[in-house]
């Protein structure tokens, strides 16, 4: 079977193709930085390339314009759709018939990610699951010789500690004693059981608390003696590149066989290197990292546990275990030690996860008595309600519009993305913040001198927002092109829709399309729905308060949240933004044993609503999705400016 030579440039990687293979199932696999948000699919039109044709002595290559498959109907739709710029093919659709060298163009790379792990604060005893003892063993006598296991745990009662020894760590047990003039320190775990043995030293036990996002992981890592966090670190989910939702990674596996294991691979190693670059960072041995406890929305559960989440993937989305999960560390090859434990939170059901009953334990206490909302904004939003003595919860498919995905000019949050916007009602003129920088730009700047990455998920927020309060959007969500000609151009091959110009950027202007107002509007509507839901399943007349957790609404600003509406008739002062609380659940379990107990027990109690079959929910889908903040059109005229909030300069 024959194999062609690829090469990729800037990165100058070289790999080998074999029939049938695209020019992304080759990047993948030799590690090229490839944008795809739709998982390889020929859907989003990230992966662009560009064929180099010509005769390459440095490679030994000849590379000849039919050494890529013809156009695909995908790469036609792109093209027509403005989608594919001329010269350019996509990766994921391209196939390989011939020696080739491929550019990947800087749009088209996956650039490092700008991730904010805020954390929300939390307040707990400190009983962490493992403890260390140090003790002295008294020297055996032929008249009084119990084994020196016997002697162990003789001294460990002695501290009020009843516990019994692994056999595995037996072998440690008489060297250490014999080195160290009969001392040594047990680490022991649940009070109960000694998993290993170290020379007595001024070494500390640590944990890890994991937070498996779709898109990024958060690892946080904390001292088990003095409860102290140590190490905090984010990256992006290595899983990103087979897909850019949880779904489509779902899609992935069912289409490519061992796909299961590969993404629990790629998880897993991801994991390994943010606990390799802990220890590092801290100066200590990974050896000494005994505990993980890990959050995750179910399909990262399932992946990051081997599980193969197909069954998540359609009607009634069963899952494979929703209870609290413990099991050695040795089989997850992350570079832990053999006594190490990995413990999951317990899931609510369906596609509520341990990221929700993570973020719902730091709240727990708020949340008690109160009739408050809790919103983990992403892919799928989750979404717990108390109110009179009762919980609920559930997910609602918001899809990735929120994380820049869907829309024209989205991306995550990196460096130079969009993520504040200001646009003037009178003029149409626009001022936005990048990520990064600290200064506004406008868009009479000279804008080739900056880089703009696109806009990320809060800026698409505030120019939706922005866009209505300015009257240039109907609450239907159609663009009202006539309060503002001069920034609304026609869109499309018939012309019949508009694009409104954002930044005049010169190589490549910045729009937003119909198409990605329509996007929000789904998102925003299946939200709001969803809170809808649970508000009528607990009978709630109002809300004392509405919580919004994770990486993408930490970056939110409270007023924008309220003025798009995807909380039904909630407040910007009724709006507070807690950060990572997901991980801090999982902190939370990891420094005292106690709160795994409460957590297991409130979960049991957590009524689990089901958006896909509820019969209003299509109803309320359809209620939330005008633009609150757009002015009322009145015999085919607007009744004014829009309703807008104050203090946007921040």
């Amino acid at each position: 079977m024959s194999q062609h030579k690829v090469i990729f440039t800037p990165s100058g990687i070289r790999a080998t193709a074999a029939p049938g293979d695209t020019v992304y199932d080759v990047a993948l696999a030799a590690g090229v930085d490839m944008q795809s948000i739709c998982g390889g699919q020929g859907l989003c039109g990230r992966c662009q390339i560009e064929l180099q044709p010509g005769e390459y002595a440095k490679f030994a290559v000849t590379v000849a314009e039919d050494h890529l498959a013809p156009f695909t109907d995908s790469e036609t739709r792109a093209q027509s759709r403005g989608r594919l710029a001329p010269g350019r093919r996509l990766a994921c659709r391209a196939g390989i018939c011939g020696d080739v060298v491929i550019d990947v163009p800087a749009s088209s790379q996956a650039h490092a990610m700008s991730i904010s792990k805020a954390s929300t604060g939390f307040t707990t005893a400190l009983a962490p699951a493992v403890q260390l003892h140090m003790v002295q063993l008294p020297r055996p006598e032929l008249d009084d010789n119990p084994s020196d296991a016997e002697s162990l745990i003789t001294a460990l009662a002695g501290l009020g500690v009843t516990a019994r020894v692994d056999p595995q760590v037996l072998p440690k047990l008489q060297p250490l004693l014999a080195q160290n003039d009969r001392e040594l320190i047990a680490v022991v775990r649940d009070g109960a059981l000694v998993v290993d043995l170290w020379a007595p030293s001024g070494d500390h036990a640590y944990g890890a608390a994991l937070d498996i996002g779709s898109t990024s992981l958060a690892l946080y890592i904390y001292n088990l003696d003095s409860g102290d966090l140590v190490h905090q670190a984010a990256t992006m989910n290595p899983q990103i590149r087979y897909g850019e939702d949880v779904m489509s990674r779902v899609s992935y596996v069912m289409m490519n066989k061992g796909g299961e294991a590969l993404l629990t691979a790629e998880i897993r190693k991801g994991v390994a290197a943010m606990i390799a670059d802990g220890a590092h960072a801290l100066g200590i041995s990974a050896a000494q990292i005994l505990e993980l406890v890990v959050v995750g929305n179910p399909i990262m559960h399932h992946l990051f546990l081997g599980i193969n989440p197909v069954e998540l993937g359609q009607a009634p989305f069963t899952l494979a275990v929703k209870d609290w999960v413990e099991m050695p560390a040795g089989g997850f090859d992350m570079g832990l030690p053999p006594p190490a434990r990995v413990q999951m939170l317990p899931l609510i059901g369906g596609h509520v996860g341990a990221d929700t009953t993570g973020a719902y334990l730091t709240q727990m206490g708020r949340m008690a008595g109160r009739s408050v909302l809790l919103v983990d904004i992403g892919t799928n939003a989750e979404i717990v309600l108390t109110h009179g003595g009762r919980v609920a919860a559930c997910s609602s498919p918001t899809g990735p519009a929120f994380e820049g995905a869907e829309i024209s000019s989205g991306v995550r949050a990196c460096p130079g993305a969009i993520e504040r916007v200001r646009i003037d009602p009178a003029t149409g003129a626009v001022r936005v913040r990048l990520i990064g920088a600290e200064e506004w730009v406008a868009d009479t700047d000279d804008l080739s001198a900056i880089r703009i990455a696109g806009i990320c998920g809060s800026g698409i927020f505030e120019v939706m927002v922005e866009l209505a309060s300015a009257g240039f959007l109907e609450p239907s969500g159609l663009f009202r092109a006539e309060a503002a000609p001069h920034r609304f151009e026609p869109d499309g091959e018939d012309g019949r829709s508009w694009k409104y110009l954002l930044l005049p950027r010169p190589d490549a202007p910045i729009y937003i399309t119909q198409r990605d107002v329509r996007a929000v509007q789904l998102a925003k509507a299946a939200l709001a729905a969803g809170a809808q839901l649970l508000i009528d399943h607990l009978g709630c007349d109002a809300l004392d308060e509405v919580l919004l957790a994770g990486a993408f609404g930490t970056h939110l600003d409270p007023a924008y949240v309220a003025d798009i509406g995807i909380v039904p008739g909630a407040r910007a002062d009724q709006i507070t933004i807690i950060g990572n609380a997901a991980g801090m659940g999982a902190a939370m379990c990891l420094t005292n044993t106690a709160e795994k107990a409460r957590i297991i027990e409130a979960v049991r109690h957590i009524e689990k609503v089901e958006t896909a079959i509820a019969p209003a929910f299509q109803d309320y889908f359809v209620a939330g999705m005008p633009f609150p903040t757009a002015p009322a059109v009145v015999g085919g005229e607007t009744s004014g400016r829009g309703r807008r909030n104050r203090n946007r300069d921040k």
